[in-house]
């Protein structure tokens, strides 16, 4: 019998509830300690940026549930380095579960490849976050490989295009309004080119501990440019009184009493 013959069917019909027993931790390891440095790279220094800001969250190598078939066939999906924009960035979370976040998909994806990966990272995830995400802004990058960064922006048709460097090989992540490019340095101990980002004037978004280092290198600056200021004032000073001796010593030379002037 048809529901359309069964008006009581159609009221015992329930929505489908999302799953609970969702899993948040498929205990594999990042591919390396650059690749984990990496990610943490991106996360801090994007939190970092937006210090003042509480209205978004970024994260990585943290599954993304999205589907009940999904979480049935445990397919996991954890991109490296995620962020969602307009969403309250203070509640804590142990994975991305759209249904819990108002259907809300990451608006930036950044997958960080290693030759294993390289290929799914271009192609199945890259039309998983196309067609079903609708990331806007995916970028994927290998830190052993400083030429392999790529990135695609949604168009309105739903549709990735290819994005195009700039003459340092940046590539424009217009969510974020930062830039994506490379940056050769040591981090945590390791000496790579990493990927990061810098703003609209092309200035490097610094890291937390960058951060505190450059506050009080500009500190010390201040201080020492408050010592100069001191000293040049002493100095000047000192030149006004010297002068005002040699006058007064020649006005004496000439029969005047300069204190009588």
């Amino acid at each position: 019998m048809t529901t359309e013959n069964n008006p009581k069917a159609i009221l015992d019909w329930e929505h489908p509830t999302p799953p609970t027993d969702l899993i948040f931790d498929d205990g594999e390891p990042l591919e390396s300690n650059r690749h984990r440095i990496a990610m943490n790279v991106l996360i801090r220094s994007l939190q970092q940026a937006w210090i003042d800001r509480n209205d978004f969250f970024t994260g990585g190598n943290m599954f993304i549930y999205y589907s009940s078939a999904q979480v049935r066939n445990q397919d996991f999906r954890g991109p490296d380095f995620f962020a969602v924009l307009n969403v309250n960035g203070t509640n804590s979370r142990q994975g991305w579960v759209v249904w819990e976040e108002n259907g809300r998909y990451p608006h930036v994806i950044v997958e960080l490849m290693s030759p294993s990966t390289a290929k799914i990272d271009q192609t199945v995830k890259k039309d998983l976050y196309e067609q079903t995400f609708h990331t806007s802004d995916y970028f994927v990058y290998d830190p052993f490989d400083s030429t392999s960064l790529q990135g695609w922006h949604l168009d309105h048709n739903q549709q990735y295009q290819s994005l195009t460097p700039n003459e340092r090989g940046w590539l424009w992540c217009q969510k974020l309004s930062l830039w994506l490019g490379t940056y050769e340095g040591t981090i945590d101990r390791e000496t790579a080119v990493w990927l990061r980002f810098y703003d609209v004037a092309g200035n490097l978004v610094l890291l937390p501990d960058e951060a505190a280092v450059a506050q009080a290198q500009a500190v010390v600056t201040h201080a020492e440019i408050a010592v100069a200021q001191a000293q040049a004032a002493a100095v000047r000073e000192e030149a006004a009184a010297a002068q005002v001796a040699r006058l007064a010593a020649r006005l004496r030379e000439l029969g005047e009493n300069p204190d009588l002037l």
